[in-house]
């Protein structure tokens, strides 16, 4: 007879050591389960590739992963969408002044905080909060004047 704990072979039914007492047969078979159980684990991706003999039905899975062609149409149209309005926005900060451009390209894309903006230009936190939130009601009304801005239902 052989102790066991019951942790080691079915953790979440046993949060807490829980020893049996086992033929020697069945702790055995316990042990080659976890290795077995291991094997098929580590057979499953190999340097980041997927063997498709990695268990039984692993092929209908890699397959999910696969885009349909109504999803690849769709990604492309999005695509094309999305580069379309970096267009539009390009067009638009092109037409703000060089100082609202620069500070409203270190708020958002540089993520700089307004007080960060104003040390690094030598002006108050306040005059950067203006100088930002003027840039965006400019880009808005650019936009409402070219047509670019989506319909509200």
């Amino acid at each position: 007879m052989t102790v066991i704990n019951l942790r080691k072979f079915y953790y979440p039914l046993y949060p807490k050591d829980t020893f049996l007492e086992v033929p020697d047969e069945v702790a055995e078979a316990l042990v080659l389960g976890q290795r077995e159980g291991r094997r098929e684990d580590s057979r499953k991706t190999y340097y980041g590739v997927l063997s498709l003999d990695a268990s039984i039905g692993i092929e209908n899975h890699v397959a999910s992963l696969v885009p349909s062609a109504e999803e690849v149409l769709l990604q492309a149209a999005e695509q094309a969408e999305y580069e379309e309005l970096l267009a539009k926005l390009a067009e638009a900060l092109s037409q703000l002044s060089e100082t609202q451009a620069r500070r409203l390209h270190a708020r958002y894309a540089l993520k700089k905080k307004f007080r960060e903006i104003a040390a690094d230009e030598g002006i108050s936190g306040s005059c950067a909060c203006d100088s930002v939130t003027g840039a965006l009601k400019k880009l808005q009304k650019i936009f409402a004047k070219n047509g670019w801005l989506e319909k509200e239902e």
